[in-house]
């Protein structure tokens, strides 16, 4: 329970909370949402109630067991609560459904002709106006998720730089607000697809987490330090992609030279086994199949470029778990190589190479993220606004 504070900011806090444990760890009994709360029955019973009035939970009753004493209801999040999520990438762009919890509900990925911020925008729009067409209405909207694959400045939606699309200083967030009319919040891809791992995939309870992600837009990453997500001055922290792998290398998007992104690509490992983009979900099998021997000379070439990078993370932070995803985690399947045997030994000691858990739908989940974010630090404000 919080304490402190006015009746008012206790009221809002618990609301806070309760909708938080829903949405992290999914139906609780009024019982242990008081427990775990730490209030009284009436308070619980009040909070309940009044998220049940904003729409945002419902209350079932179990089944009699012919045990003694009433049984404590099950409070769950309502199905039809839904942030929209959208992710622009250099061949498609990715609108989904998503709703409290992290239940992806709808995915459609759009192939584009361009990556013309208007093009972009427009085909976004026409989706998600195909997504909601139930009539009557089905889901409530709270908002629109933007997962870009570049460097965004939190405080405003702008997209600073993003190289692969050919993108700057593009307001994203007014552009499709203005097409859609929904509150829109935008954010690096990168980190959005770590807060959904570290929030409900193989990150979840990790303190101290490095994630590093690789897809058609290139690499990127970030890291959780103390349980606080590490943003840097103006929100462009986590930029892993552009950690020098061999200097003086392949040319780089960013202008530098022999950065990750740079050297292991994702277009390179799915053409070695004749994939396309829209399959890079199957990269990891293939690889690992494979015995042609340009393709294991590749797998083991790339590798030992990977492990530069992920022994720089592990040597600056000192994670306890590193988290792969995408064709990076694809790779690491393939390989045998250990990416930390030449890390710090201290460092190396404890730390944890895992894939990550949430496969494709990552990126959609951790682009609603942004949306229950907002919700979930005040749902009364956030509603009443």
């Amino acid at each position: 329970m919080v304490r402190g504070g006015t009746t008012e900011q206790l009221r809002r806090a618990n609301l806070s909370r309760v909708l938080e444990l829903l949405h992290e760890d999914g139906p609780h009994s009024r019982a242990d949402l008081t427990r775990l709360v730490g209030s009284s029955r009436s308070t619980m019973a009040g909070v309940v109630t009044e998220l049940e009035e904003l729409g945002l939970v419902a209350e079932s009753m179990p089944e009699l067991t012919g045990g003694a004493g009433r049984p404590s209801g099950v409070v769950s999040v309502n199905p039809d609560v839904v942030a929209v999520t959208v992710n622009p990438e250099v061949d498609a762009v990715h609108v989904g459904l998503v709703g409290l919890g992290g239940r992806v509900i709808k995915h459609a990925r759009i192939e584009v002709p361009d990556t013309d911020v208007t093009t972009v925008v427009s085909l976004a729009a026409a989706t998600i106006r195909g997504m909601l067409s139930d009539d009557p209405p089905r889901y409530r909207v709270l908002g629109v998720g933007l997962a870009v694959p570049g460097q965004v400045r939190i405080s405003d939606g702008v997209v600073r730089q993003a190289t692969h699309l050919g993108w700057s200083e593009v307001p994203l967030t007014d552009l499709i607000t203005h097409a859609t009319g929904l509150p829109a919040w935008a954010a690096n891809a990168a980190t959005l697809a770590m807060r959904a791992e570290s929030r409900l995939g193989a990150g979840k309870g990790v303190a101290d987490l490095v994630y590093l992600i690789g897809g058609a837009s290139g690499v990127g990453g970030g890291a959780v330090v103390g349980g606080h997500l590490l943003t840097g001055s103006a929100g462009y922290a986590g930029e892993f992609g552009h950690t020098v792998v061999t200097p003086g290398g392949t040319p780089c998007h960013c202008g530098g030279r022999g950065c990750l992104e740079a050297e292991v690509d994702q277009a390179t490992l799915l053409a070695a086994v004749g994939l396309g983009s829209a399959d890079a979900g199957r990269l990891g099998e293939r690889l690992k199949a494979s015995g042609d021997p340009e393709v294991v000379a590749l797998v083991a070439d790339r590798s030992a470029r990977l492990a530069v990078a992920v022994r720089n993370a592990l040597n600056v932070f000192n994670p306890q778990a590193i988290v792969l995803s995408g064709h990076l985690a694809a790779l690491h399947e393939a390989s045998e190589l250990d990416l930390i045997a030449e890390g710090v030994a201290s460092s190396r000691e404890a730390v944890e190479i895992r894939s990550a858990a949430l496969g494709d739908e990552q990126l959609m989940i951790g682009a609603a993220e942004l949306v229950w974010s907002e919700l979930l630090a005040d749902p009364a404000g956030l509603l009443a606004r």
